[in-house]
Formats: structure tokens, C-alpha cells, sequence
């Protein structure tokens, strides 16, 4: 995987991640604050309503001042509040938030506003009812009891229950603080109770609903809900951009099926197919290339057919004329050189497309390049016995003669060099072989007429020749530079043509590694 993708991919996904996390975080305290408030002020609204309903509740309930403020409070105290006013004069309870805990405000029956302070809202507000509880049942006698519990249980909206036995009793450090204070704050399975004790010496349990719980379910549920939201989001985005990108991809593959050969998908770095299109595109051009290939094949096999064909015929045709012996020898010798030449011709038409389609199966093999050159040198040589064929090769070169080739198609290559040379070299062709650490290379030069320097490039085409050479004087099929060109690119070097500084003519050079490459031979 390449390391910009990596990393491109890696940041957006730590982007989403922080994303998600600052969404929940905002969520969570967004909602809580407000359903904190309305927890508050709903806890809160029982005992506050209950304080209201007194005709004078900072006489009958004075001893609440000292502890929770309890007290009218005045107008500039509230002035910076118009929505607290508002709400205030609609008759419900409200909570305000400050530093020090909360305030709750409550209209009175003759409409002033009702503060009570509670630095621990759900402690205070349990401690100030129970207490409010115990000073209306001791103010009643035992019969009357039962009826006033129903009552303040309904209107402080608590749960009360007299204990009969030892059974229902809190630990010995809850009856502790009851025995010195009167009353015990404590927790039960997550639930706040109040233990008071009657001036009779009753013990009275008051119970409140759950203290409020920042992590309710509705609160993660909506959490999961929404960071789900953005992850799928996210994935959509992700997939419709793969989606479309594999859509342009499978739309170039099918202008490519209708024949449209030059249709090429459009790469873009660091997307998820930017890989897989330029491989596609890859493949498009070799099949292009292929494709072309075979079309001028078909041409050019046609056209070099059609010359030795027709002289078979001929041939075949004046052997019925022919009335000597001799003549008849003659002719069935030109037919025998017009076949060798077709198989030749279709030598060469194999190699090349062997070559082209993909390549051989290439072994490569340490083997001596300097004795594969003089074994060409000393082949031509026997052919071409007209010609000085020289081979040159220095000390330092022998010492590195040993390289990674395919011998068989390295020797192929040099010799369709020298052969190629030798048609064309008035008396003198050269053949260099120099070799270093790191590059192999083999110059063939002669002492021809060259190449003009425009030239260069198209004698490397297949069935290319030159115009002064389509005589047949000088032979070929236009198929060996080719095949030395796709040689050398299987052995990853180049070939390609210059102008000999020695001999005047022209200077054909293979250049490829010596090693092949780490990655191929492992």
C-alpha cells in the first residue's frame, strides 16, 4: 500500500474518530443540561409547591432559613431574570444553576417568589422534606398518625414507611446519626433515603425517586444513534467514491470491448484505484500495442509471402516447359531456396510474435557474454568469409564476463546484429564487448553506408527496411532489429542505433544489467 494512500486514509479516519467523539461530547453535555433542569425542577417541585400552599411559610417553616435560605426573594435579585419572571408568573417551579448549586423559585399564594438554596440539590431537598414530614407528624397525635402520612406522602410526593421491626432497619452508623440529629441522609441501592425520628421515638423511612443519571439509556441510545449516523454517512461517502471510480474503470472496459482501443481511465493519486487504474490502463496499452502488432503482422506476413510464393509457382510452372535436364535442376534448385526462404520468413514471424506477446519464459542464467560474442564472430565468419569480422574485447571485461542472461536469445540478439551488419558493411565489421559492475553492453559497427539519423527509431519497427534495401540485394525480412529490440527489453536494457566514429558506418549498441534485479530473482 503506498504510504500517501496510508496516510491520506489514516487522517480521515483519526478526522471522523474526532469528529464522532466532539459530536458525542457536545450531544451529552447539550442534552444533560437541559434535562438536568427539568430533572431539578421537577425533584424540586413537590417540596417547593408544598412551602407555597402555606399562607406564611418563612414563619411556619423558619428553622429552613438558616440551613437552605429559605426566604421571599427580592425584586432586584430577580431582575436580571425576565424568562425566570415569566415563568415565575405562570405558576411553575424554577430552577436556576449557579456556583454554588442551585436556587429554586416558586410563587407564593400572595405572589411573592419563594427561594429556596440547595448546594446538593437531591440531599438537600430529601433532608428538607423528611424534616418538614417529622414537624407535621409530631405536631399530631398517634391516632391521627396514619392520615397525615397519607397526606404528606402525596403532597411531597415521597415514599414513607414506618418501621415496625428490626428487619427494615439501616446499619448502626445511619441510627447513630439518628440518635444525635434526628434525622439520617442515606443511599440505598442507588436510591436517597431520609431516616427520622418522631418525638415519640417512632422511626419513619422516607424514600425519593432516583437521583438524576447523566448516562440514561435514552441519552447513549441517541449517542449510538448519531455517531451510527455519521459513520454511515462516512462509509457512504467512501463507497460512492469507489463506486464511482469502479464505474469509470468498468465504463473504459467496455468502450475497449466495442473496439475503441485508445480509451484510458483517468488516474488520480491516492484514491483507493488509482492502483488498479493505472494497472488497467497498463493493460490496456499492452493489448493496444498488441492489437496494432498483429494488424501490421497480418499486412506484412501477407505482402512477404505473396514474393516466394509466386516464384514457387513460376518455378512450378516452367518446370513443365523445361526441356533439359539441367534447366529442370535449376528450377527445382530456386524452388528448394524460395522454401528455405519461407522458413525463414516464418522463423522469424514466430520469434517475433513470441517475443511481442508477452515474451518467452525467460530463465535467466549466469553464462559468459564474451564467449557468447565470439561465438557469433566466429559463426559469421565461417558464413561470411568475404568480410573481416573482428571481435574486441578487453582485460577487464573478461574478468566480469559472467552475467544474468538468457544465452539463447542474447546470442539471437548479437547475431542478428552481426548478420544484419554484414549485409550491409562493404568489407570490415566490428564488434565490441564491454562489460562493468553494473551494465553489459555490445557494440556491432560497420564500414556501410549507415543510417540517416531520421531512420533510427523506424528500423526497429517489424517489417521496417530502409528503401534502398527493399531490392533484395541485400536481404531480410525486417524482422531482426525488432526482435532484438524485444530481446533486449526482456532482459530490461535497450537497444538502439548511432553513426561508428572508427569504421563510418553504422554503430548498433545492447546495453542491459548485469544482475537482474532483487526483486525478480526472488
Amino acid at each position: 500500500m503506498p504510504l500517501k494512500f496510508f496516510l491520506k486514509l489514516y487522517s480521515r479516519l483519526a478526522g471522523l474518530t474526532a469528529l464522532v467523539i466532539l459530536l458525542c461530547i457536545v450531544l451529552f453535555v447539550g442534552m444533560n443540561s437541559v434535562r438536568s433542569q427539568f430533572w431539578h425542577e421537577r425533584f424540586s417541585d413537590p417540596l417547593m409547591r408544598w412551602l407555597a400552599s402555606s399562607p406564611a411559610p418563612e414563619q411556619q417553616y423558619h428553622w429552613l432559613a438558616s440551613r437552605y435560605d429559605f426566604r421571599v426573594a427580592s425584586a432586584e435579585e430577580l431582575s436580571g431574570y425576565p424568562i425566570v419572571r415569566e415563568r415565575l408568573g405562570y405558576g411553575q417551579v424554577v430552577a436556576i444553576e449557579s456556583s454554588l448549586g442551585y436556587r429554586f423559585l416558586v410563587n407564593g399564594l400572595h405572589g411573592e417568589p419563594l427561594q429556596f438554596r440547595a448546594s446538593q440539590p437531591y440531599r438537600d431537598i430529601a433532608v428538607a422534606s423528611a424534616q418538614i414530614l417529622r414537624v407535621h407528624l409530631d405536631a399530631v397525635g398517634p391516632e391521627e398518625r396514619e392520615a397525615a402520612v397519607r397526606q404528606l406522602a402525596d403532597g411531597l410526593n415521597l415514599g414513607v414507611l414506618r418501621i415496625q421491626g428490626s428487619a427494615a432497619l439501616p446499619d448502626e452508623e445511619v441510627l447513630e446519626r439518628v440518635a444525635s440529629q434526628g434525622s439520617a441522609f442515606y443511599d440505598s441501592n442507588g436510591l436517597g433515603r431520609v431516616l427520622v425520628q418522631l418525638s415519640d421515638g417512632e422511626l419513619i423511612q422516607v424514600s425519593f425517586a432516583k437521583p438524576f443519571n447523566p448516562w440514561a439509556w435514552p441519552v447513549i441510545l441517541l449517542m449510538v444513534v448519531i455517531s451510527g449516523s455519521v459513520l454511515a454517512l462516512a462509509l457512504l461517502f467512501v463507497l460512492r467514491n469507489l463506486d464511482s471510480n469502479l464505474r469509470k474503470v468498468e465504463s473504459v472496459a467496455v468502450r475497449i470491448a466495442r473496439g475503441e482501443m485508445g480509451a484510458r481511465v483517468e488516474t488520480g493519486e491516492g484514491t483507493v484505484v488509482s492502483r488498479l487504474a493505472a494497472a488497467f490502463n497498463g493493460m490496456a496499452e499492452h493489448i493496444q500495442r498488441l492489437v496494432n502488432v498483429q494488424r501490421e503482422m497480418i499486412h506484412a506476413v501477407s505482402h512477404e509471402l505473396r514474393t516466394p510464393v509466386a516464384r514457387i509457382r513460376f518455378g512450378v510452372q516452367m518446370i513443365e516447359d523445361c526441356q533439359s535436364e539441367e534447366a529442370r535442376q535449376r528450377q527445382l534448385d530456386g524452388i528448394d531456396g524460395d522454401i528455405q526462404e519461407l522458413d525463414e520468413l516464418i522463423d522469424e514471424i514466430l520469434t517475433y510474435a513470441r517475443l511481442e506477446q508477452g515474451g518467452p519464459v525467460f530463465t535467466l542464467e549466469e553464462a559468459s557474454v564474451t564467449d557468447i560474442v565470439r561465438q557469433v564472430v566466429a559463426e559469421q565468419r565461417i558464413l561470411r568469409p568475404a568480410l573481416s569480422i573482428e571481435g574486441e574485447i578487453d582485460e577487464e571485461t573478461e574478468l566480469l564476463a559472467m552475467a544474468d542472461v538468457e544465452p539463447r536469445y542474447i546470442h539471437r540478439a548479437v547475431q542478428n546484429l552481426v548478420g544484419n551488419a554484414g549485409r550491409y558493411a562493404a568489407g570490415k565489421v566490428l564488434v565490441r564487448c564491454h562489460i562493468d559492475e553494473e551494465h553489459c553492453r555490445v557494440d556491432v559497427e560497420d564500414d556501410g553506408p549507415g543510417i540517416p539519423e531520421d531512420e533510427w527509431e523506424k528500423v526497429f519497427t517489424a517489417f521496417s527496411r530502409l528503401d534502398d534495401s527493399r531490392t533484395r540485394t541485400s536481404g531480410g525480412y525486417g524482422l531482426g532489429l525488432s526482435i532484438v529490440r524485444r530481446i533486449l527489453y526482456w532482459h530490461n536494457g535497450q537497444a538502439f542505433v548511432s553513426r561508428s566514429d572508427s569504421l563510418g558506418g553504422a554503430r548498433f549498441s545492447l546495453v542491459w544489467p548485469r544482475r537482474k534485479p532483487l526483486e525478480q530473482s526472488e
